[in-house]
């Protein structure tokens, strides 16, 4: 078993709120779930959804940028551990 903390219940609103004690290291502004298993509560923290990215947003923004042409790019050639035929 972990280290025991206490928190107390107050009314806030037309609900009844526990308090979480600072030393858990709890980040405000989460959402939380509470499962009850035998008189006893489970909380676990929900998963926030990453975020995706919308390009739509951003479509044609950039319009002074041209393309690279491949044959633009160039690469030095590297040694490579799967090119050892000394095996």
């Amino acid at each position: 078993m972990g280290k025991e903390y206490r928190a107390k219940s107050f009314k806030s609103g037309n609900s009844v709120a526990i308090r979480m004690p600072a030393a858990l290291g709890i980040e405000p502004d989460r959402e939380w779930t509470i499962i009850e298993q035998n008189g006893e509560y489970v909380v676990r923290e929900v998963e926030v959804p990453r975020r995706k990215f919308n390009i739509e947003k951003v479509w044609g923004s950039a319009i002074n940028l041209k393309p690279i042409k491949p044959e633009d790019r160039l690469f030095e050639d590297r040694p490579s551990a799967l090119d050892d035929k000394s095996t």
